[in-house]
C-alpha cells in the first residue's frame, strides 16, 4: 500500500518542476494548502445535504406544490391479476399484438381492456406529477442559492476579474475559507445526487447520469487536491448558471404554468448555449491552457485537467446543438407547448413519467408494438441537459 500511495501520489505528475508536497504543508503564519484528506469531509456534509432535501421537500416543496394545483394523487392502479402481473414482470411489459390476442383467449378479456390494465400497470411505477415538482424545487433552491453565493464570493477575488491571478505564485496560493466551503459544497452536493439517485426518479439514464456525477466529483476533486482552486471556482459558478432557468421552466410545466414555461425554456437555451460556446472557451479555457502556460508551463496533470475540460466543451457542443434544435422548432412553429395538440412537446420525455389514461388513445391490436409515453419530466444533466423528449427520441 506504500508503494501504491508513493506511485498515487508522485510530485512529477501532480505538481509543477521544483515542487514538493512538502513545499505545500501548513506554514507557522497560520497559512493552509488543499489536502487530499479535506475531500473525504465532503462524505458526512451530503449526508447532512440529503438530510436538509428530505425536510425541504417534505416541509416546504410539498404545500408550494399544492398551493399551485397540483395534487397529491398517484396514478391509478391496475386491478389485480396474477396472469397480467406474471407477463408483466417476467417477460414485457408492453405486449404486441399476438400476445394480447393470446391473453385476451386467455382471461376472456377484450385486447383494450388488457391494453388498459398493461397501462396503467405501467404508470403505477412512476412517478407522481407531486414527486417530480418536489425534486426540481430542491434542485433549483440549490443552484440558485449556490450560484449566488458563487458570484457574491468571486465579485470581491481578483482571478474574477484578471484570469491570470489564478496563476501567479502557483500552486503557493493559500487556501482560504470562502474556497474551502464553496469547494465542499459543490463536492458534497454531487456527492448527495449520487446516492439519492437510487431513491430518485428512475429514468432511463440513471447509468449515464451516475457516470456524469461521478465524472463531476472527479474533476471537482481533482482540481482541488493540485491546487487549482482559483480557476475550478470560476468553473463551477460558470455551470450553475443555466441549470436554474431548467429547474425554475421544469416547475412552471408541472404547475401548467406554459407561457412561463416557454419563456424560461428560451432563458435556459440562451444562457447554456452563451455560457458554454462563448464564456467557457474565451474565459476558462483561455487562462487554463494559454495563460498557464506562460506563467508556470505543462506538467502531468496540467495536461490531465486540461484533457478534462476539453472533453466537457465537446459535451457543450453537443449540448448546445440539442437545445439549438429545440429552439429553431420553437420559432418555426410559434409555440414550445405541451400536450397532445403540439408536435413538439418540450420539458417532456417518455423516461419517467405517466402515459395517457384516456380510453380514447387506446391503439389498436395489430396496430401497436407499445404504448407511446406522454411526459411532464424534462431530461436533467448535472452541467449538461437535455430539455425535451424530442430530444431523447432524436
Amino acid at each position: 500500500m506504500s508503494a501504491l500511495a508513493a506511485w498515487f501520489w508522485n510530485e512529477r505528475f501532480w505538481l509543477p518542476q521544483n515542487v514538493t508536497w512538502a513545499d505545500l504543508a501548513d506554514t507557522e503564519a497560520g497559512e493552509q494548502y488543499p489536502r487530499a484528506t479535506h475531500i473525504l469531509s465532503a462524505f458526512p456534509i451530503a449526508l447532512g445535504i440529503f438530510a436538509v432535501r428530505l425536510l425541504f421537500e417534505r416541509l416546504i416543496a410539498k404545500p408550494c406544490a399544492l398551493r399551485v394545483g397540483i395534487q397529491d394523487l398517484g396514478p391509478r392502479r391496475a386491478q389485480p391479476n396474477a396472469i397480467l402481473e406474471k407477463v408483466f414482470m417476467s417477460i414485457t411489459k408492453c405486449p404486441d399484438g399476438k400476445r394480447l390476442e393470446g391473453l385476451s383467449k386467455q382471461l376472456d378479456w377484450d385486447a383494450r381492456k388488457i391494453q388498459r390494465w398493461f397501462r396503467h400497470r405501467r404508470n403505477q411505477d412512476k412517478p407522481s406529477t407531486l414527486t417530480k415538482f418536489c425534486e426540481s424545487m430542491w434542485r433549483f433552491t440549490f443552484y440558485l442559492y449556490i450560484f449566488s453565493y458563487g458570484v457574491r464570493f468571486l465579485w470581491s477575488t481578483p482571478w474574477f476579474w484578471d484570469t491570470r491571478q489564478c496563476w501567479y505564485n502557483y500552486p503557493y496560493q493559500p487556501l482560504t475559507s470562502g474556497i474551502y466551503y464553496y469547494y465542499l459544497t459543490e463536492l458534497a452536493f454531487y456527492w448527495s445526487l449520487m446516492f439519492s439517485q437510487f431513491t430518485d426518479i428512475k429514468r432511463k439514464d440513471f447509468l449515464l447520469m451516475f457516470i456524469h456525477h461521478f465524472a463531476t466529483v472527479g474533476l471537482i476533486s481533482f482540481s482541488y487536491v493540485n491546487n487549482m482552486v482559483r480557476v475550478g471556482t470560476l468553473v463551477m459558478c460558470l455551470h450553475d448558471a443555466s441549470d436554474i432557468f431548467l429547474e425554475a421552466a421544469k416547475l412552471t410545466n408541472y404547475a401548467k404554468y406554459q407561457r412561463i414555461c416557454d419563456l424560461l425554456f428560451v432563458s435556459f437555451g440562451v444562457v447554456f448555449v452563451s455560457t458554454r460556446l462563448v464564456v467557457y472557451p474565451i474565459w476558462i479555457l483561455n487562462t487554463t491552457f494559454f495563460e498557464s502556460w506562460d506563467l508556470i508551463g505543462p506538467y502531468p496533470s496540467w495536461w490531465l485537467f486540461n484533457g478534462l475540460l476539453l472533453i466537457l466543451q465537446v459535451l457543450h457542443v453537443i449540448w448546445s446543438y440539442l437545445i439549438i434544435r429545440v429552439a429553431y422548432k420553437f420559432v418555426m412553429w410559434g409555440k414550445v407547448g405541451t400536450g397532445k395538440c403540439h408536435s413538439l412537446p418540450v420539458l417532456k420525455d417518455d423516461r419517467s413519467d405517466i402515459e395517457s389514461s384516456s380510453e380514447d388513445d387506446d391503439t389498436a391490436l395489430n396496430g401497436t408494438k407499445q404504448i407511446h409515453s406522454m411526459s411532464n419530466n424534462g431530461a436533467n444533466r448535472v452541467n449538461g441537459h437535455a430539455a425535451s423528449g424530442q430530444w431523447a427520441e432524436e
